[in-house]
């Protein structure tokens, strides 16, 4: 097992990118114009990026329109497209403690989620996807004798995706992954916080015998990069991840312009119930722990909500106090740090005035409730939570959980429910009939029961309400966002 030093020499020999990749070819931005990345732990500037703009998006959508057309990655046998995808994932995975590095460094997630989570289940869902590809059938309807009716799905054509910073190497690959497969050329967009590790992606994907164009990354601000994406006469779908107010920009966006596909995946309140028969509380604290402090909160299904019902409340608020007050907060590149730094000032500002805004509101602070050094922040329980709250009702992107006292199971359920989010939820009990009938009343994309759980990538992921649009990632449903449904009629000669 490597040590903090073994990963802090490997990071002080890592090549960082510096430019974008657009039609095969790495480039600067048209302008010349650059924006820093940098290291959130300490501050140290790792790289000087592209600031690309609608110049840049135009570039890379004429590439891609121009692959796609060709049939250079389209028109191949889908069993073609999984070779090269296959030895894509083999890549990643021969060069996982550099992706991993690279990850902790620039996003300050720490290095062992990402050398044992991120980089293998970014190799796993990529190798998936174009396994899956040329195992799927078309349909024929049933028809007179006269007639065959033929049920296909052919790609989009050009598809942007725009990336969270919170799962860098993981987002791209639920994006890229079922549109690669499917015959689609892409344009990644970033998230300016995090590019780095995308462009290294797009680097092996090169490596792998992805033809020129079929994969573009450029880097840049949401307004100069996303939008122009989004607004694109030329782009075909749009598949985002991220807040719920950018993700209602690009509806508008496609309305505005020429009514391109969405799939949006956006924020999330989630919710864990804990009802009167759960039992193992201690048990559920460990559980619920890792579901709002992993990644230091900044994870669009933590259950940043518990919802516990009367007779167990104080016991599970103090064992959450505990597992808190446990977790080990450190530099990143430490593989015993569980919590590292929060991605920037300005989320760190966020996180630091939701904390307080609780507080004013008359919330219990229990343990934690301030930063830790730099921008790590110490995971934090809060008791007496009403769902007049912000912090019950907005989404904090950190680690900080919220615990509501409910009278009855059903009131437990209602008050989950009471959300504009809809992504996940968890439901603990031992009754069998109560997790199969409450699983289905909380309004959400994924209910896990007895666990916190994502499923896994051959589940569909994706949100109500507020939460989501349009589509899911994973699983075979995500192939579907990424194609057009037709029917080829064929009368036939008597």
């Amino acid at each position: 097992m490597l040590t903090k030093t073994d990963y802090v020499e490997m990071a002080k020999g890592l090549s960082y990118p510096s430019q974008c990749l657009i039609d095969g070819q790495w480039v600067n931005a048209a302008s010349g114009a650059t924006f820093e990345t940098i290291n959130p732990n300490d501050g140290a500037l790792l790289a000087k990026l592209p600031a690309c703009d609608a110049s840049d998006v135009d570039a890379a959508v004429t590439s891609a329109r121009a692959a796609f057309e060709s049939g250079i990655w389209s028109g191949l046998h889908p069993s073609e497209r999984k070779a090269v995808m296959s030895k894509l994932a083999d890549l990643i995975e021969t060069n996982t403690e550099e992706l991993a590095v690279m990850e902790a460094i620039d996003a300050g997630k720490p290095i062992t989620d990402c050398v044992e989570i991120d980089v293998p289940e970014t190799a796993t869902c990529i190798r998936w996807h174009g396994e899956a590809q040329d195992k799927l059938y078309d349909q024929i309807a049933p028809s007179a004798p006269n007639a065959v009716g033929l049920i296909v799905r052919e790609p989009l054509g050009v598809v942007g995706a725009v990336l969270p910073w919170n799962f860098p190497l993981m987002m791209m690959a639920w994006k890229i992954g079922p549109a690669m497969a499917t015959g689609n050329s892409v344009i990644v967009k970033p998230a300016e916080q995090t590019s780095l590790t995308a462009l290294r992606l797009a680097e092996l994907a090169l490596e792998a015998g992805v033809p020129p164009g079929v994969l573009n990354v450029i880097t840049g601000m949401g307004p100069d990069v996303g939008e122009p994406l989004g607004r694109h006469m030329d782009v075909d779908a749009l598949t985002f991840t991220g807040s719920t107010e950018v993700g209602r920009k690009f509806l508008e966006y496609a309305a505005q312009s020429n009514m391109k596909e969405v799939c949006l995946e956006m924020g999330g309140k989630s919710a864990a119930v804990v009802l009167e028969d759960a039992g193992g509380i201690a048990q559920i604290a460990e559980i619920q722990a890792n579901a709002i402090f992993w990644n230091m909160g900044e994870n669009c299904t933590a259950n940043s909500r518990i919802i516990a019902h009367k007779s167990v409340y104080d016991e599970l608020v103090a064992e959450m106090a505990k597992q808190a007050e446990a977790m080990a907060l450190g530099d990143q590149m430490d593989p015993n740090t569980q919590n590292g730094p929060l991605v920037s000032d300005e989320h760190f500002e966020k996180v630091s005035g939701l904390v307080e805004t609780g507080k004013t509101q008359g919330a219990r602070l229990v343990t934690g409730g301030t930063g830790a050094g730099g921008l790590k922040f110490q995971p934090t329980v809060f008791a007496n939570v009403t769902k007049d709250m912000d912090i019950f009702q907005q989404e904090i992107f950190g680690p900080v959980v919220g615990i509501t006292k409910a009278d009855s199971d059903e009131e437990a359920i209602a008050l989950a429910n009471d959300s504009e989010y809809g992504l996940a939820a968890t439901l603990y009990t031992k009754d069998l009939t109560k997790a199969h009938k409450y699983a289905r009343k909380l309004k959400a994309g994924t209910v896990g029961v007895n666990a916190y759980s994502e499923g896994e990538i051959s589940t569909p992921f994706g949100g109500f309400k507020s939460s989501g649009f349009g589509g899911r990632d994973n699983g075979i449903h995500a192939h579907a966002q990424y194609t057009e449904l037709k029917t080829i009629w064929i009368t036939l000669d008597d």
